[in-house]
């Protein structure tokens, strides 16, 4: 009683497909593997995109109004 066999699966996916049709499954399906493309482009821009923040230099300019600049502290000697 715990699982269904395989004549319980193939009832519900006939019922499915009565239900949806075969078009709109087929567009849910390709719906879903770009959404999984696009994270997976995701998290490998993610990655490439932090060694390469790491090794740019600060910029001195961030806009003709702001000038972004760094404080040094300074040592009495």
């Amino acid at each position: 009683m715990g699982s269904f066999s395989i004549w319980h699966w193939l009832i519900v996916l006939v019922i499915v497909m009565l239900v949806f049709g075969t078009k709109k499954l087929g567009n849910m399906g390709s719906d879903v593997g770009k959404a999984v493309k696009g994270f997976k482009d995701g998290m490998k821009g993610g990655e490439d995109d932090k060694p390469a923040a790491q090794n740019a230099a600060p910029s001195q300019v961030a806009d003709k109004g702001t000038v972004d600049v760094e404080v040094k502290e300074k040592s009495n000697s």
